[in-house]
């Protein structure tokens, strides 16, 4: 059924996904909206923030590449004080990477440019201040791409929704516990402290917290991805101006230009990640998920397992050889929240009414944000493409729970590893 404009609407999640909905909804007329979050966004453990994200266009499945062209418009315009088109090369140790071959293919279909790249060492044509060690590597240049500064785009989403009349409740009161049923359906939201809110509808949009609130197990996971940081001086950083964000689809590990203002250096690997068991009770029954800390934020320890701090290592080797025994001033784990095939969730749960999910970013979503808020109202109007519909349809589960969540295939590096217990008590 559709939700009148008038009723009350409830957006558990102030990361892109929530906030981008909760702005395009009021846009289109409905006034009574409510955002819940652990954090005032940006938040300090989720997987929008920090100092930067990719902003790509380049996919081997062309809807998310128009998808993301189409986003590209809006970090050039609206959201330009938070992009950096500094070019974005996709690189390989082995020839003819099956990823990087269908991303060429789309990426020229519809119409784009990039520089093949047989030797990477070619980039530095592009981009003389280049300084990695790029020998036996290939790939390709986009010049249409960069990054974006990621809690920076999170606070002016926020803003423009608090300035259009979004109401936001964060810590204790705005902590989700769990869902408020009357029989099949969802009529608000049990709070930490006891209490409850109640409302016409609720949006789960909770990102790699999604499996606590939500018996999803089968359609989406979530895993830790190892980023870490490094302080440049500013010479060092100046040293490194006009140099593009890079990544080997090899082993995952990509890089970002140092920041402007503070010059920190950015690694992280984009891969199949950490796993960090929880228990939980469902029916009656202890389940084991995969999910973040929920009772306290996951970004205060600075605690990566020795194995994903040397992945990081190795990648400042061969990106900034010049910096590789330079101290970590901060690292972390971002929590993604993985999908079997990379697919968004953007869907009407099919046994709950008053239930809508918007999740499932696989770590893609961020690049986005100026865009998202419309196809994620499309579908909640029932206004979407078909095709989109089925593609981010959130089915009940058939047949044994997935054992992986292997994404579109642009991941690399080694196999989803279970956190021992001893990791996972230093987080």
């Amino acid at each position: 059924m559709a939700v009148a404009k008038s009723g009350s609407i409830i957006i558990v999640g102030a990361g892109v996904f929530g906030l981008s909905t909760a702005l395009e909804l009021k846009k289109r007329g409905y006034n009574d909206i409510t955002v819940l979050d652990r954090f005032v966004p940006p938040a300090a453990d989720g997987s929008s923030v920090d100092i930067s994200r990719i902003i790509r266009s380049d996919y081997a499945d062309p809807i998310y590449s128009e998808m993301a062209r189409e986003g590209l418009e809006g970090w050039r315009t609206e959201y330009k004080d938070q992009y950096y088109e500094s070019g974005f090369a996709l690189l390989s140790e082995t020839a003819n990477n099956a990823w990087i071959e269908k991303s060429k293919a789309v990426i020229k279909a519809l119409g784009g440019h990039i520089d093949e790249l047989a030797d990477a060492s070619e980039l530095r044509k592009f981009y003389p201040n280049v300084q990695s060690n790029l020998s036996g590597l290939n790939g390709y240049h986009n010049p249409r791409g960069g990054w974006a500064d990621a809690a920076g785009g999170i606070q002016k989403l926020a803003s423009r929704c608090s300035v259009a009349g979004i109401s936001f409740i964060t810590g204790p009161r705005g902590t989700v516990a769990s869902l408020r049923k009357q029989g099949s359906r969802v009529v608000g939201v049990n709070l930490v402290g006891g209490q409850c809110l109640l409302a016409s509808q609720v949006i789960v949009s909770t990102g790699a917290w999604t499996n606590r609130l939500l018996d999803i197990d089968h359609a989406a996971s979530s895993s830790g991805q190892p980023v870490g940081f490094i302080q440049l001086t500013r010479e060092e950083a100046r040293s490194l101006d006009s140099t593009p964000v890079m990544i080997n689809m090899s082993t995952g590990v990509f890089c970002f230009p140092p920041t402007p203002g503070t010059n920190i250096l950015k690694l992280a690997r984009h891969g199949y990640g950490f796993a960090n068991e929880v228990t939980l009770e469902r029916d009656g029954k202890p389940e084991s998920v995969s999910s973040p800390k929920f009772e306290s934020s996951n970004a205060e320890s600075g605690y990566l397992p020795d194995d994903a701090e040397e992945s990081l290592r190795q990648g400042l080797r061969q990106y900034f050889p010049q910096f590789a025994d330079r101290p970590w001033i901060n690292r972390r784990l971002c929590w993604y929240t993985d999908t079997p095939k990379g697919d968004f969730i953007i869907d009407y749960h099919p046994t709950l009414s008053g239930l809508f999910v918007a999740t499932g970013g696989a770590g893609h979503g961020y690049k986005f944000l100026p865009v998202l808020g419309k196809y994620i109202a499309d579908c909640f109007e029932n206004k979407a493409p078909e095709e989109l519909r089925q593609k981010w349809r959130l089915l009940p589960q058939q047949g044994p729970k997935e054992k992986g969540m292997a994404g579109d295939g642009s991941r690399a590096g080694p196999p989803l590893r279970k956190l021992t217990p001893s990791e996972q008590a230093k987080l």
